[in-house]
């Protein structure tokens, strides 16, 4: 085959996955596997997918459907990584803490976990509330000389958020266990560049490929900041906690608005206009992917397997 139709993508596939701790989500359009890598070989586990949207038709609508979207795989993708964390060998795995033992005690282990990745997920909304809202607003409100000049304050504050991301990505990237994560991430994107190629999905096709993929959750996350700042402008008042207020108020709007955005781009992605919106996302995916081993790649084979629909096309963007 020819080196020009090895490169051609033969369609976009609305699969996508998760690094997990050594192992693997991949999510189709009927149901998610989770495969990780033990001592004692792979293990996998598939769950049908039971979306929120075909209970509430109204909830998978343009513009309403990227909130919804993003609290789904939020906790979806909590529940896999717990998963995950409990293959780890024993003497790797952190001892669980006085909160995790009483909940056990009075509430069974089924139920304390619920509540366990209930509170990470609040936690890890609030830590990203703290980190890219309250913190930049409250560092531009005490630059002295900013009343009154709201674009220049919005651009402060927008110049803060991206060094905080940027800095906090470098920092976890550097982590050996996130290096690793890092590594799964990479080898999901390889697998489903391979996939949507038209590729026999081999190890051997797998690990040419790319691993920055411009549907990236990633990438999605840098346009939601990205525009936070462009709807920070419109943001006219002074008072730190006023405007801190009104960058809650706009969150929703803001990531209904990057999904679409994402969406769009992913499926013209051989467009210009795309390819600028996509770009700054594959750039920041040289910290958030590293190139996988052959075993990674096989996890992210496997888990891909377990979700593609038996009807042919059925998961086209």
């Amino acid at each position: 085959m020819a080196k020009k139709d090895l490169n051609r993508v033969c369609f976009r596939t609305t699969i996508g996955g998760q690094a997990l701790m050594e192992g693997i989500l991949m999510r189709g359009p009927e149901k998610q596997a989770i495969v990780c890598r033990t001592e004692n070989g792979l293990v996998e586990k598939v769950e049908p997918l039971n979306l929120v949207k075909e209970k509430h038709p109204a909830l998978g609508w343009p513009f309403v459907r990227g909130v919804v979207t993003l609290v789904d795989s939020l906790v979806k993708g909590m529940k896999a990584l717990t998963y995950s964390a409990s293959l780890l060998p024993e003497d790797e795995q952190e001892e669980p803490t006085r909160f995790d033992l009483w909940l056990q005690k009075h509430l069974g282990s089924e139920k304390a976990e619920k509540i366990a990745i209930g509170v990470a997920a609040v936690l890890g909304v609030a830590l990203a509330l703290g980190l890219f809202i309250f913190l930049p607003t409250l560092i531009a409100g005490f630059i002295p000389g900013l009343d009154g000049r709201y674009t220049l304050r919005s651009l402060i504050e927008g110049a803060v958020k991206v060094v905080i991301f940027l800095a906090y990505l470098a920092m976890v990237a550097r982590m050996k266990e996130i290096k690793r994560l890092f590594a799964y991430h990479g080898a999901e994107h390889k697998t489903i560049f391979c996939y949507e190629k038209g590729l026999p999905l081999t190890v051997e096709n797998v690990r040419p490929q790319s691993r920055f993929h411009p549907r990236c959750g990633t990438s999605f996350l840098l346009v939601v900041i990205i525009l936070g700042i462009l709807a920070g402008l419109l943001i006219q008042v002074d008072g730190t906690l006023l405007r801190i207020a009104l960058r809650l108020l706009l969150l929703p709007v803001i990531i209904a608005l990057a999904y679409e955005l994402n969406r769009w781009a992913g499926r013209h992605d051989e467009n210009i206009v795309s390819r600028v919106v996509t770009w700054p996302g594959k750039q920041l995916q040289h910290l958030t992917t590293n190139e996988p081993d052959d075993g990674m790649i096989e996890c992210a084979i496997r888990a891909m397997e377990l979700v593609i629909p038996e009807e042919k096309g059925k998961d086209a963007w």
